[in-house]
């Protein structure tokens, strides 16, 4: 009983596709109108895929430049964002950024810190940020017990929010579902327990959807 119904959702959800990721989007503006308020003017997208958290930050901040590495997802995230000037999609992997001194006022990974060593990543965004710029994760991690409460709830939500989002059936995925992949493998205490070593400071926390969040402020506005 139980493997059919499971199975009956994987099917329901695979008619009705969303990106977890666009659940959070609204989180990461919130606190993108903090930044701008208190004066910050410059953000940085890390795995920027296509694009899609870029579009809705440019009308933000003042600058918004996005990092890829994949070169077609690159070249689809310039075509989505050909109608913002302020703009910018870089094709490079995160870890050849120049990196010389403090350059943003936010900066955001979603679902992107699983695929980049953490501690070298956190270590080389925390000289990135400006004082009194934020760092916000959404991120993945391998799930184990402490998460099943989450999972269920994640679990019994999807389907409703995919029926919401996605009425009529489709074959095809959306587009922000469309740049590579990868399984974490640290759990959520073990990445919870680097960020807090490197960025003293950071709010971690688990979330619905398979996700995890972390705020964490530069220090020395």
């Amino acid at each position: 009983m139980m493997s059919r119904l499971l199975g009956g959702l994987d099917r329901f959800n695979t008619a009705h596709p969303w990106s977890h990721n666009d659940a959070y989007t609204p989180w990461v503006l919130r606190h993108a109108r903090k930044v701008r308020r208190g004066g910050g003017s410059v953000a940085l997208d890390v795995g920027c895929g296509t694009g899609n958290l870029m579009r809705k930050l440019a009308p933000v901040m003042r600058e918004v430049v996005g990092v890829e590495r994949d070169p077609e997802t690159a070249a689809r995230a310039r075509r989505n964002l050909s109608g913002f000037a302020n703009a910018i999609v870089r094709e490079e992997p995160f870890e050849r950024m120049s990196h010389a001194r403090p350059e943003y006022d936010l900066v955001t990974f979603v679902a992107v810190l699983h695929h980049l060593p953490q501690e070298e990543t956190l270590q080389t965004v925390r000289s990135l940020v400006r004082p009194g710029g934020r760092l916000l994760v959404v991120g993945l991690a391998r799930e184990t017990r402490r998460d099943h409460p989450w999972a269920v709830a994640s679990m019994l939500l999807n389907p409703v929010i995919g029926a919401i989002r996605h009425p009529r059936p489709t074959r095809a995925r959306p587009e922000g579902m469309s740049a590579p992949t990868a399984e974490p493998r640290e759990t959520f205490d073990e990445v919870a327990a680097v960020a807090r070593r490197v960025l003293p400071g950071v709010r971690c926390r688990r979330s619905l959807f398979w996700r995890y969040t972390a705020v964490w402020v530069a220090p020395g506005a």
